[in-house]
């Protein structure tokens, strides 16, 4: 065992003497040819391959040439120990029973998801298939160990699921702890054709949801609730679903409904009131005591209060919308030409800024792009962002093609086909756009200033139907701003602006 460190100093140096090949803590004691090798470059050297400069084969390549440092085999390395699996004969990392790291994982699957025959519970058998597949399988090997044998445990999830004590419906899941966990499983379930596919959104609701109900002291509120997520939160949910993949701002604001229509049901029940005792005049007094958000979440509640009967009719006020003030245009080509020339900032945040500043696109947007929407047209470069695709300025275009060949999280299980341009962790899930917002706000790029800055110089420059077209953005939207600039729709292009130009071909509704 390495010796305790009271500098990091002293750890280099100790470290510098008994690792061969680099500097990191940790120490692994295997005899190379060159002396000792910590763990870290000991896996690190077996997971090169290629065509072994001595011999001419092609294989893993973990020994250091000494006269030129070329990478070559073990056996030319002049290796003590054979890096083949006992089972497959596949060369690599070996574990336990001198087994690779694939077959590891295979008989870690077949005893965790055993039915009790011996055998993987049928249902389960294209989860087992997705995982063994996956380009890095060691990933998987290692987070079934993680909190291995504790309850809601990766490794106890799956062995409740093989024994049938996890029933194959979305149901089941929703009172799963923890729910992290829970989501990934249900993901990689749903990606691999085990459960039907339902929007993530919807499912985080729905589990939310469960929680929240039972936490309701007032038998009472909480069929009130359930009626109104049933009868109207969820229909709404789903219906959008059908339209678009829902973003997390959708599933807040469902969210933010139930939460502010259980504290509106306290607050009545505080005043001795309930939803057919209470008069105009107790809804003006809870309107006056609370801020324009309370008032705008509750507002759908007490509109499907009165339209089912619940209450009597109310006069509401009309909700108020808040406006993100946009910066100056000077600063936006700034960080423009920032973001265009400094490459040692991450080429996944300057990808997405860029889109946001140029094309004036949300986060919630960015995410849901697919490298499909990246159109090559003979020498040009589009981007699929409403009817017809918008052209990508030659710089762009080259930052763009970049980053498709060198996409981040393409190694998740069942992400290696994946298409979004910006894939996230989750099996067949896009980036998170709250964390694309962190990643963009820690280069200090404001996104809703951003975008609303480059929407108000697009109106300026082109006609506002076009570019509500062009950019996905609605006629209502860029007429607005347009107006509010100073312009009107009688600037506007002569011709059919309702008419698609010849050739175009509008993008299906299940496309992302």
């Amino acid at each position: 065992m390495s010796p305790a460190y009271k500098t990091p100093d002293q750890r280099d140096r100790w470290h510098k003497r008994t690792c061969a090949r680099c500097e990191r803590h940790g120490w692994f004691a295997a005899r190379w040819p060159d002396g000792h090798v910590c763990r870290t470059c000991h896996d690190k050297a077996l997971r090169v391959r290629g065509r072994c400069p001595d011999c001419g084969d092609e294989r893993v390549l973990p020994g250091l040439r000494p006269n030129d440092g070329a990478l070559t085999c073990s056996d030319c390395a002049g290796f003590m120990m054979s890096y083949r699996c006992s089972r497959c004969g596949h060369e690599g990392k070996l574990h336990g029973g001198r087994l690779c790291t694939r077959c590891t994982l295979a008989d870690r699957l077949d005893d965790l998801l055993d039915d009790g025959t011996g055998r993987i519970r049928p249902a389960l058998l294209p989860l087992a298939e997705s995982l063994l597949n996956a380009d890095n399988p060691v990933s998987i090997l290692n987070g079934l160990y993680t909190r291995k044998g504790r309850i809601g445990a990766p490794d106890d999830l799956l062995r409740r699921l093989g024994r049938g004590e996890i029933q194959l419906t979305h149901e089941a899941f929703h009172t799963l702890q923890p729910w992290r966990a829970a989501a990934h499983l249900r993901e990689l379930l749903m990606s691999c054709g085990v459960l039907p596919a339902v929007d993530k959104q919807i499912c985080l609701f729905e589990s939310w949801l469960v929680g929240h109900l039972a936490t309701i002291a007032e038998p009472e509120h909480a069929q009130i609730i359930r009626r109104f997520t049933t009868w109207s939160v969820l229909p709404k949910l789903r219906a959008g679903a059908d339209r678009h993949p829902l973003t997390p701002g959708s599933q807040r604001y469902a969210t933010g409904l139930v939460k502010h229509t259980t504290a509106f049901l306290n607050w009545l029940s505080d005043q001795e009131l309930t939803l057919t005792t209470c008069r105009q005049a107790d809804i003006d007094r809870w309107h006056v005591e609370h801020n324009e958000h309370n008032r705008n979440t509750v507002r759908p509640f007490l509109l499907w209060c009165q339209s089912t009967g619940l209450t009597r009719h109310f006069r509401l006020p009309p909700p108020q919308a808040g406006r993100a003030a946009p910066f100056a245009q000077n600063e936006r080509l700034s960080l423009l030409g920032q973001l265009l020339t400094d490459a040692s900032l991450p080429l996944r945040s300057r990808v997405a800024a860029v889109i946001v500043l140029l094309y004036a696109q949300p986060c919630s947007r960015v995410v849901r792009l697919t490298i499909d929407d990246v159109v090559r047209d003979n020498d040009e470069i589009l981007l699929r962002l409403g009817e017809p695709a918008t052209p990508v300025p030659a710089q762009f275009a080259e930052l763009l093609l970049t980053w498709i060949d060198n996409r981040d999280n393409m190694n998740t299980a069942t992400n290696r086909d994946s298409r979004w341009l910006f894939s996230g962790r989750r099996a067949g899930q896009p980036l998170n756009p709250n964390s694309l917002s962190s990643l963009l706000n820690d280069l200090g790029i404001p996104t809703t200033a951003g975008r609303t800055a480059a929407i108000r110089q697009q109106v300026v420059e082109m006609p506002a139907p076009v570019v509500a077209d062009a950019l996905g953005y609605h006629n209502k939207t860029t007429a607005r701003l347009r107006n509010e600039t100073g312009g009107t729709w009688s600037r506007c292009a002569a011709g059919d602006h309702a008419r698609s130009p010849a050739g175009w071909v509008p993008r299906g509704t299940g496309d992302s």
